[in-house]
């Protein structure tokens, strides 16, 4: 792949909802620049984009790919991203990576849920967007029913830049309103625009001048005075205008049937920024300095891994930007975060999984390189004379969690290592271990996230695992107070076993956890065997008393006792306080504690009564609904026990339009009828 100076380079993130047809787009705009000889198919699973097992075998995205292509002398870095929500960590990657957006939007459905969220995620970064409503040859295809909701939803600053020739299976190719000429098929050749459309041709480039014009001052003054605006006005202006994100063109194609792609790469050419458009990137500068980054190959090294990807072949892959500078292969830099040198190797030009070696990578470019030993997604590789630190990747929250178990001794022993891996590859995943249940918790942004995640671990390192509902860690208190007296005799030969404990039992504020203490005088247990009891005490806490669940917010105080100068020893009233502790609590009248959360669902208007009615189901208590806009959110604390699914349960409530946060708040007791379940469950267990 030959070098591109930074005017001659397009980084354009392909987003939208599951199914418009993003993969399909950056495939065909691989045929219609020759970097491909055979247009691939979701359905075959043979794009140059889904190419991982798992994307092959669910026929969606998982990942993102990087499609590189040339078009007119430029290269367009199409960065190919998941619509479907578990994946929207990798949309943020790709995001980082791009200067601009090209929304897909199916001209079927119209504007869904994917397209809110990408527009969205296009506002948080600033990036500069374009529209393409594709899948035109299909039946029920509407492009003026797509254009108006998206003027509605979005604003009157998408305009139609194209208008469909035909529709469903008459779609024969687009007519540029600017040039004002029409392009059947592939579209490389212009040819005169249909008379039939001649009215709705007139309409909707008026709409267009109007708000190309209104963008500029000198071009609305002559517009408003009647004067004819020139082409190359209008194509100047209209650059300008989507750069600074006054204006979102909207295009029309085909994609599985080719027609309309070549229109649509030369308006990514024509008017989508180039990395020296972009704005400028705001980084530290050494400990504490601000510095403010362009793409210029003559600055600072900055590059930016904004994706990692683990191969149990090839080893880590890295995928970079480069921000500012120019970087070398073969060459030493540093990791700013990490404070690491790193021994950078062979660099590649990705297409899909294809690799093409590059001595350098310019500035504003994308690339990758092989093997790097501490760097992963979100750091930062610059010059050690000159640390700089690029703003870190916002990674979703997870709100869906698994259990995970190995499901042999061979996988137990892997286990570790591989889930590391999969975390290095994905940083919405999170791993962690829950010192409550004893379990390893696998969290993500659905349950089809973490299903991947352990195809990728059994595929990519060879790990089995069993996926399962976490355990709730339920906790047990008392209510009332109790005293206990416990002899502890054993008698086998020899020395025996004697120890004798008086315990007072009583109840602590909740959350203020374990409290114990001695009342004991004239040394009816002797000081040395204190601790002891009080190890037994706290070692029956912890297995469990009611259900095998652990005793929190009591206080245990040692009154009595008595030793024998033979028998005695402190195994013995290490015991003695265990078996005292565990009567004492059946008779201070036990109590089961579940974790409640604090939920913050954030859900359109429209589906408001069906989320508080759910909640309301699942035993929770609103705490306030505050309106922001078209959206409420609904605060609310809810049993752990009723939410472990709630991120299935809230998307089918609302087709995925409501999203929620959900943290720790406290413990609160169990209604009786649901205790006993419970408990009865947590014996079994325990059994």
């Amino acid at each position: 792949m030959k070098e591109y100076q930074t005017d001659q380079l397009r980084n354009v993130v392909v987003l939208g909802h599951s199914g418009a047809g993003k993969t399909s787009l950056s495939e065909a705009a691989l045929f219609a620049t020759g970097a491909i000889t055979r247009l691939g198919k979701v359905d075959d699973g043979n794009t140059t984009s889904d190419y991982d097992p798992d994307e092959v075998k669910r026929q969606i995205s998982i990942s993102l790919s990087l499609i590189p292509c040339e078009w007119n002398e430029v290269k367009i870095n199409l960065i190919d991203t998941p619509g479907y929500a578990d994946f929207q960590g990798q949309v943020k990657e790709g995001m980082r990576a791009a200067d601009g957006a090209l929304i897909i939007v199916d001209a079927v459905a119209g504007i869904e849920v994917g397209t809110d969220l990408a527009w969205g995620y296009a506002d948080e970064e600033s990036l500069p967007r374009m529209v393409l409503i594709n899948r035109m040859d299909r039946e029920n295809a509407d492009f003026t029913a797509a254009v108006e909701q998206l003027r509605e939803s979005f604003g009157k600053q998408c305009v139609a830049l194209q208008l469909p020739i035909g529709a469903e299976d008459n779609f024969e190719g687009v007519i540029d309103l600017l040039e004002m000429q029409a392009f059947l098929g592939e579209g490389k050749d212009a040819s005169e625009i249909p008379e039939s459309l001649g009215a709705e041709v007139a309409s909707y480039r008026e709409q267009l001048v109007e708000a190309i014009a209104e963008t500029d001052d000198d071009l609305i003054n002559k517009y408003l005075e009647g004067e004819e605006l020139t082409a190359e006005e209008l194509s100047t202006a209209l650059r300008a205008a989507v750069i600074s994100g006054s204006v979102v063109p909207i295009l029309a194609a085909s994609a599985t049937k080719s027609i309309g792609i070549a229109r649509a790469l030369d308006a990514l050419v024509r008017y989508s920024p180039s990395p020296r458009d972009a704005s400028e990137v705001q980084a530290t500068d050494g400990a504490d300095g601000e510095l403010s980054l362009t793409a210029d190959s003559g600055g600072p090294l900055a590059v930016l891994a904004f994706k990692t990807t683990a191969d149990p072949y090839v080893g880590k892959l890295t995928y970079l930007r480069v921000v500012s500078g120019s970087l070398k292969g073969d060459s030493h830099v540093w990791n700013a975060k990490r404070r690491t040198d790193e021994r950078l190797g062979q660099l590649f030009h990705l297409r899909g999984k294809d690799q093409e070696q590059t001595p350098s990578i310019a500035a504003g470019d994308i690339g990758a390189v092989a093997k790097l030993a501490e760097t992963t997604t979100g750091d930062t590789l610059c010059a050690k004379e000159r640390p700089i630190v690029l703003p870190e990747i916002a990674s979703p929250v997870p709100s869906y969690s698994l259990a995970v178990y190995p499901k042999t001794k061979a996988d137990l022993d892997k286990m570790g290592a591989a889930l590391s891996r999969i975390r290095d590859e994905d940083p919405s995943i999170r791993v962690h271990r829950d010192a409550d249940t004893n379990e390893t918790i696998l969290s993500g942004l659905g349950e089809t996230h973490i299903e991947v995640a352990a195809e990728r671990m059994k595929r990519k390192f060879g790990v089995e695992v069993d996926l399962v509902t976490p355990k709730v860690p339920y906790l047990v208190t008392v209510t009332n107070t109790a005293k206990v007296d416990v002899i502890h005799k054993k008698q086998s030969g020899g020395h025996g076993q004697y120890a004798r404990v008086a315990l007072d039992l009583a109840p602590r504020e909740r959350g203020s956890g374990f409290e114990f203490s001695s009342s004991i005088v004239g040394g009816s247990v002797p000081r040395q065997y204190i601790p002891a009891v009080e190890k037994g005490v706290a070692e029956a806490m912890k297995e469990g008393v009611l259900g095998g669940y652990p005793l929190t917010d009591v206080k245990v105080n040692l009154f009595d006792g008595k030793e024998h100068p033979v028998d005695s020893s402190e195994m013995a009233f290490k015991i003695a306080g265990s078996v005292a502790l565990k009567q004492g609590v059946k008779d201070a009248n036990p109590v089961l504690l579940e974790p409640i959360m604090r939920i913050s669902v954030t859900v359109p208007e429209s589906h408001t009564g069906d989320v508080l009615s759910d909640l309301n189901g699942k035993r929770g208590k609103v705490q306030g609904m505050t309106p922001q806009g078209a959206l409420t959110v609904i605060e609310a604390q809810v049993p752990l026990a009723e939410v472990q699914r709630y991120a299935t349960d809230l998307r089918s409530i609302t087709q995925g339009r409501a999203h929620y946060t959900m943290e720790m708040s406290h413990y609160e007791e169990v209604p009786a009828h649901i205790a006993q379940k419970v408990i009865e469950s947590g014996d079994t267990q325990a059994t």
